[in-house]
């Protein structure tokens, strides 16, 4: 609430006109049970695209609010006071049900990213805008009631109307979460699939070390375990030139084909120098996908299930981990080993089976074409969506979203490149440089503490400790999936920056534990 002029006002909307005319004048009666259902005497309105909505919504307004519209105050005539108008960051308007505006706001603050730890942010923003609608439903209710029998609501009346409301909307607006599309599962299942390759490759050189080409060196071996994380940066650069240039479907593809490729190359290699090349094209496909698969599934999966999306996502690689050292007990062995670098590429066939299931993200293609008759239909098919206007209505919300969330002031909306660099501005805005200074700071001290070192390596570790090591390797990749869970349930509970400092203090102390057992103190 503005504390001067006691008005309501939304920071991503340009104007607001309370679903209906303004609560001063004579009110508006809520329509049905809900504040989105709409009047069976705007069934053809509703069933117009949203542009010719707004045309015949301006013709009908009167002198008076159309002065209004310079201000931003658009008012409704009697026929069209069900819907209202939003001004859209390019300056246009266009009419939506307030579920459609929630939903449009759902899309412009939640990024087209799949990452764990969106739930907490997308539950909230659909609890304050449904909130916000209902308290505007109360008033205009009250106003109606005012205007008709003289009497306004009484407390308790509002108290309920605005409970009701609150839930009913609320409802509608996280519908989407319950609600997932054959087409959607399958993207979330091919993309879960590459991130599952990649953990699987993480830790698949631990377990059968000692018999792949015996005799060779320590530098030799690390070698080939290194050339994963040299691959892997290269990978992730690319991988934004291809997403930008083939799409997003078209990049996954390449990824795919190059996890086939470096399988293949890894298990019928004739030398360690051999298997050291398929390492490398293996790194740069999981590279790749560490940039792609968010991206993807983030621009395809509804605001209210990106958060989800991402959690699975991080489950599989963690997952991947944990099989490949579940694997080694089978094919850890002189004949066996090939087999497990097979895997990878069994799996990418597998997933390159699937590919015709597999949709072009709609996002990339409005980026390129507002009027892309092929976006429509993939939004249809991904949403479920049975009328063109409930289509017409999510490219609407991709389009506003897309322009709010970019990082240039460009007309690509795709992510393609521009004459501005957004890293550099990062580094230039004091406001966010020593924010984005700690990020990076973190990221590189996890890589630091020795992580990597100990998947890569844990059977070296835990040789002669234990009278198996890889019992204690998959120990250690089963915790991981453990604290992977642990994470995610704490990660809105806690904060994050409580988990990053005791994580950090854990990192700490485990350092510690380790070198000096590496050292034989504990011996």
């Amino acid at each position: 609430k503005d504390d001067d002029k006691g008005s309501l006002r939304r920071r991503s909307f340009g104007s607001f006109s309370r679903f209906g005319p303004d609560v001063e004048t004579s009110g508006v009666k809520p329509s049905g049970d809900s504040i989105s259902n709409i009047p069976l005497v705007l069934e053809d309105w509703h069933r117009r695209s949203m542009s010719a909505q707004a045309d015949e919504a301006g013709k009908t307004l009167s002198p008076h609010h159309k002065k209004g519209q310079s201000t931003g105050q658009l008012g409704l005539t009697q026929r069209n006071r069900a819907r209202s108008f939003v001004q859209n960051i390019d300056g246009t308007m266009v009419s939506m049900t307030p579920v459609e505006m929630g939903r449009h706001e759902l899309y412009e603050e939640v990024p087209f990213l799949a990452m764990s730890g969106l739930q907490r942010k997308e539950h909230s923003l659909s609890v304050a805008f449904s909130s916000y609608a209902a308290q505007l439903d109360t008033l205009e209710t009250d106003e109606y009631m005012a205007a008709t029998t003289g009497k306004h609501l009484n407390p308790e009346e509002k108290e309920r109307r605005l409970s009701q409301m609150s839930l009913l909307l609320l409802d509608e607006l996280e519908v989407d979460a319950i609600t997932v599309t054959t087409p959607l599962i399958f993207a979330v299942l091919i993309a879960s699939m590459l991130m599952f390759n990649m953990g699987y490759n993480i830790s698949v050189m631990n377990a059968p070390e000692p018999f792949v080409f015996p005799g060779h060196s320590t530098s030799a071996w690390s070698m080939a375990v290194a050339a994963f994380c040299v691959g892997g940066p290269l990978g992730a650069v690319l991988a934004g030139q291809w997403a930008d240039q083939r799409g997003r479907r078209g990049a996954l593809m390449i990824t795919t084909w190059l996890f086939i490729f470096g399988g293949l190359v890894q298990a019928l290699a004739p030398s360690l120098n051999i298997v050291i090349v398929g390492r490398a094209i293996i790194g740069v496909a999981s590279g790749a996908s560490t940039v792609l698969v968010p991206i993807y599934l983030g621009e395809l999966a509804p605001p209210s299930l990106r958060g989800v999306m991402g959690t699975m996502t991080q489950f599989a690689l963690v997952i991947g981990i944990l099989v490949a050292d579940l694997v080694g007990f089978v094919l850890a062995n002189p004949t066996g080993w090939r087999y497990m670098f097979f895997l990878t590429s069994a799996m990418a066939i597998f997933q390159l089976l699937l590919t015709p299931f597999l949709l072009e993200s709609p996002r990339w293609l409005l980026g390129r074409n507002a009027n892309s008759n092929k976006a429509r239909f993939i939004i249809k098919k991904l949403r479920g969506f049975r009328y063109d206007e409930e289509v017409e209505t999510e490219v609407e919300h991709y389009l506003g979203a897309s322009k709010s969330q970019s990082c240039n002031d460009s007309n690509d909306n795709s992510g393609g490149s521009s004459a501005k660099n957004p890293m550099l501005e990062m580094f230039q805005d004091k406001k966010v440089r020593l924010l984005v200074i700690s990020t990076l700071v973190m990221q590189v001290a996890s890589q630091f503490s020795g992580i990597n070192a100990v998947f890569y390596y844990s059977g070296l570790f835990f040789d002669g400790v234990i009278e198996n090591p890889l019992v204690g390797t998959t120990l250690m990749g089963a915790i991981n999936v453990l604290a992977t869970y642990v994470a995610l349930l704490l990660m809105d509970k806690c904060g994050r920056r409580t988990l990053i400092m005791w994580s950090s203090a854990g990192m700490f102390v485990s350092c510690i534990v380790i070198v000096v057992s590496l050292n034989g103190y504990f011996s």
